[in-house]
């Protein structure tokens, strides 16, 4: 199956990125999506954008040469009570927030501390993907995550660049196959999102389709081959 989406992308902006929004652009076209969503770093990630770059998103366009772009932001969550690093102010051009855990913005919790912090992040009315939750240094009750997703109608990320052999994440595969065990008895979508950081990986969910067919996850669980869920979710 072919993916349409990828939602999690990375560019310059975000201060240890590599390619501009133009060469992502580019890169999806040429990897045949329909769907490409911008999503850098909020503020607070050490190097990250100045605020007023969320306040301009409006000058990307919204389609080039039949590629559909949505403009994104993944937010650090700072607290354990969900708090993030993006203010209303900064929301007016957004169209979908990654909410994700990160150690320079966030110290690794207990299992009770991280679960609130992504259960509170989740009411948030723009939070559409809680991000990479699939690290074991931010270990959280899937249970509860995924029935809090499944009712605020939130997708939890298979994040492809987790699962390479290059990652720093600790423990990617096992949790992913415990997310996506969960997700499956719940009946919840997933997303695969590349979290790309050089536009060369734009598309490529190499790791990630790997770990659902290991886990025999229902592809019509993963909203990335499903035009009509993405077009219901987002708004299009």
């Amino acid at each position: 199956m072919k993916a349409l989406i990828d939602l999690h992308t990375h560019t310059i902006v975000s201060g240890h990125a590599y390619s501009t929004v133009q060469e992502n652009i580019q890169a999806a076209i040429k990897s045949g999506l329909k769907y490409l969503g911008l999503s850098d770093h909020a503020p607070q990630m050490p190097g990250g954008p100045h605020p007023f770059y969320f306040h301009s998103l409006y000058c990307i366009p919204k389609e080039v040469d039949g590629l559909k772009i949505l403009r994104g932001i993944e937010a650090n969550i700072v607290d354990f009570e969900g708090n993030t690093d993006v203010p209303d102010d900064m929301l007016t051009h957004i169209d979908y927030m990654i909410a994700s855990l990160h150690p320079p913005c966030i110290q690794f919790g207990t299992k009770e501390e991280n679960t609130n912090a992504i259960l509170k992040v989740m009411d948030h009315p723009k939070v559409k993907i809680i991000g990479h939750l699939d690290d074991s240094r931010y270990v959280v009750d899937y249970k509860r995550v995924v029935e809090k997703a499944k009712q605020n109608n939130i997708l939890m990320e298979i994040n492809n660049s987790s699962l390479k052999p290059t990652t720093f994440r600790q423990g990617a595969w096992e949790n992913v196959a415990k997310l996506l065990d969960e997700c499956k008895k719940q009946e919840v979508k997933v997303i695969m999102g590349t979290d790309s950081h050089i536009s060369y990986d734009i598309g490529d969910f190499t790791y990630s389709k790997k770990a659902i067919e290991e886990n025999n996850f229902p592809n019509e669980l993963v909203i990335n081959y499903n035009d009509e869920e993405i077009i219901k979710l987002f708004d299009l």
